[in-house]
């Protein structure tokens, strides 16, 4: 299977301090990735780096066969790649605005085609579009977040902590949301560090301290006495 991302020898950070030290991986067209790992082990970072957020400071980044490394954040989301941060939504805009703002660079109708397709997929944002993205719950507005991807109709989905202040009832939502709702051909690669997230997973990654400490499918990653470690203190 040909890589649709491909990661080699990734290095980035903040300022002096390096965080990602010789990052490689690979992301398949249609294919979920989970990059597992702990607070501050740079699941951030990589993700900041890939839609160009912080710069690479070596090593290469490679789209569709393309090097994206050197190109603006909005050029690489232009090519297909969105990226769904920790917050996801913008708290003083509406339901309708903050998906709306998803497809930005879309022509206005297609805009219009995939709120309706979005808000059949999310029947409660349908009933609340008016309403501002503050006043929704911690589950709504993960939905909400999703929602705002999912309009341009990405061929690569970066998701960051999706269950980031849910209780687990929500984080099986999220999960149930993403199984049902990604189209044929998405590709995800989510950073988390909730370990349920892999049974969406075809594939994975431990990073630690800016490096991969193991990789394999979502078997593999089950079995690891290193995922055990890092998660379960065994």
């Amino acid at each position: 299977m040909s890589a649709l991302l491909e990661f080699s020898g990734v290095e980035s950070g903040y300022g002096p301090l390096q965080i990602l030290w010789g990052i490689d991986m690979q992301v398949a067209a249609g294919e979920t990735v989970l990059l597992l790992g702990a607070n501050s082990a740079g699941k951030t970072t990589l993700l900041r780096t890939l839609i160009g957020l912080l710069k690479c400071r070596g090593g290469s980044i490679t789209f569709d066969g393309e090097r994206i490394d050197a190109l603006a954040p909005d050029q690489r989301i232009r090519r297909g790649i969105a990226f769904m941060s920790e917050l996801g939504v913008f708290p003083t805009l509406t339901i309708d605005e903050n998906i709306a703002l998803g497809g930005y660079f879309l022509p206005e109708a297609q805009v219009r085609r995939r709120k309706a397709e979005l808000f059949e997929i999310f029947p409660a944002l349908a009933a609340k579009r008016r309403a501002h993205a503050g006043s929704l719950s911690g589950g709504q507005r993960k939905m909400l977040g999703i929602a705002k991807v999912l309009v341009a109709q990405p061929r690569l989905l970066l998701m960051d902590e999706p269950s980031s202040g849910l209780a687990p009832v929500f984080v099986k939502q999220v999960i149930d949301v993403l199984r049902t709702s990604i189209g044929d051909g998405t590709a995800l690669l989510i950073a988390e560090q909730n370990v349920a997230f892999l049974e969406l997973a075809d594939r994975g990654y431990l990073i630690d301290h800016g490096r991969v400490r193991v990789s394999g499918t979502r078997a593999e990653l089950e079995a690891s006495d290193a995922v055990r470690e890092t998660y379960f203190g065994l």
